[in-house]
């Protein structure tokens, strides 16, 4: 399991087995699942996690269960990639959530999920089922799309052994999302429509480091694309350009 501490680990060890204990389809643990997932006796997963809480890394929600804390949250802000990825498309989302009134994000893969970095809302009335630092599934969102179109083959080969059909119009065919994922190659950008939410779509392009690799996904959430899906798709491009270039510099 995520956090089985080994026989006769450290204190340390031991803590790390409770905090490892959360993934993404283990965002709320109660004590007997936090104990079985650590590897650790009740008891001990108990002072282990009220300690982990005093400081803030653990949150205890009013039904008992134990999520993970604000305070890890704002370390894991700190790691180098992210940082360094936000600080500089903060301007050029700022601009492209002005210039399109839409709902901005910022994603990266985090192995077969999508990891939202940054979410900017946008004016509209759009349901949005983001979260900044929540994870999606790559297949049923824009910045997935493009995020998976450029994945290694062995990443392409596990999301589409195992589509979940979220919504009635999420694409569960592996053949069809293999075309779809062709096209967002050939056109430069991704698209969905209530594939992740009924009532909006998604609309993403890549965003390239200093070796030309793409490195995030650049999207906004609408109502409907229509006919503003090339106005969007150009807004996008030129934000995705711009943060490119500035993460080279």
């Amino acid at each position: 399991m995520a956090g089985r501490s080994a026989p006769g680990a450290s204190l340390v060890d031991r803590t790390l087995g409770v905090l490892g204990a959360f993934d993404p389809e283990h965002r709320v643990l109660r004590l007997a699942d936090l104990a079985a997932r650590s590897g650790l006796a009740p008891s001990t997963t108990l002072r282990i996690a009220r300690r982990l809480q005093a400081g803030g890394f653990l949150a205890r929600r009013a039904d008992g269960a134990y999520v993970v804390g604000r305070r890890t949250w704002d370390l894991g802000l700190l790691a180098p990639v992210q940082t360094d990825l936000r600080d500089v498309a903060a301007p050029f989302l700022h601009d492209l959530q002005a210039a399109t009134r839409a709902t901005v994000h910022l994603a990266e893969r985090d192995g077969d999920r999508v990891l939202y970095l940054d979410r900017l809302q946008g004016s509209t009335s759009v349901p949005v089922v983001s979260r900044v630092g929540g994870r999606l599934p790559l297949h049923t969102t824009g910045v997935g799309k493009v995020l998976l179109a450029h994945a290694p083959a062995d990443v392409v080969a596990q999301v589409l052994a195992g589509l979940d059909r979220v919504t009635p119009y999420s694409i569960t065919s592996p053949g069809l999302l293999r075309r779809q994922l062709a096209q967002v190659r050939r056109e430069g950008f991704a698209s969905t429509a209530g594939e992740m939410d009924v009532g909006n779509a998604s609309v993403a392009v890549p965003v390239r480091g200093a070796d030309g690799q793409v490195v995030a996904a650049l999207g906004l959430v609408v109502a409907t694309l229509g006919r503003d899906r090339q106005r969007l798709v150009a807004a996008l491009t030129v934000a995705a350009a711009g943060i490119g270039r500035a993460l080279r510099t």
